[in-house]
């Protein structure tokens, strides 16, 4: 089976895009940010992007608890 033309620059479009919403973190939702951090750890050609990846999944997730806590406090719905 032979790959369509289209199908060989996919990687490269979803890279590209990985790579932008990391480049403008401080915009994007930590959702997305995980997103595109998955997809340089998967299909990055270098193994210093997988490894930057790889800490701001890190950083991104280290916050998440946090910020769940934050909007139980502000919802009234954490006890005392």
């Amino acid at each position: 089976m032979h790959a369509l033309p289209h199908q060989a620059v996919w990687p490269a479009d979803r890279l590209a895009e990985a790579r932008a919403v990391i480049a403008d973190a401080a915009n994007h939702s930590d959702h997305l940010i995980r997103l595109a951090c998955h997809v340089l750890i998967t299909h990055c050609e270098t193994a210093a992007e997988r490894k930057h990846a790889r800490v701001l999944l890190v950083v991104i997730e280290a916050r998440r608890p946090l910020r769940q806590a934050q909007r139980q406090d502000d919802d009234g719905s954490a006890k005392p």
